[in-house]
């Protein structure tokens, strides 16, 4: 990310997180606290996201009739017949 798409932030926080991030500046898994923050923010949000999607999803099975809960079986399998089919690995 550029500095000029970057915000200033000031804060403190709890010891433990602050060891947690400089570990990441150390390992290289991110070039300064600034990155280590937002590599941890992302994964945040990522898990957040992953989260609303998994209530959304059981939330929309569980207001399905027994009917619509059948088909959406029968479309399930299908797709799943027909993607077994499919060689992902081979090159267009």
């Amino acid at each position: 990310m550029s500095k000029a798409g970057r915000a200033k932030l000031s804060t403190t926080i709890a010891e433990e997180n602050y060891r947690f991030l400089t570990t990441l500046v150390k390992s290289g898994k991110a070039e300064s606290l600034a990155e280590a923050v937002d590599e941890v923010v992302e994964d945040f949000r990522k898990n957040e996201n992953r989260r609303r999607l998994a209530k959304a999803t059981s939330e929309y099975f569980d207001s399905l009739s027994s009917e619509e809960l059948r088909e959406e079986r029968s479309l399930t399998a299908s797709m799943h017949d027909m993607a077994k089919r499919i060689d992902f690995d081979r090159e267009l």
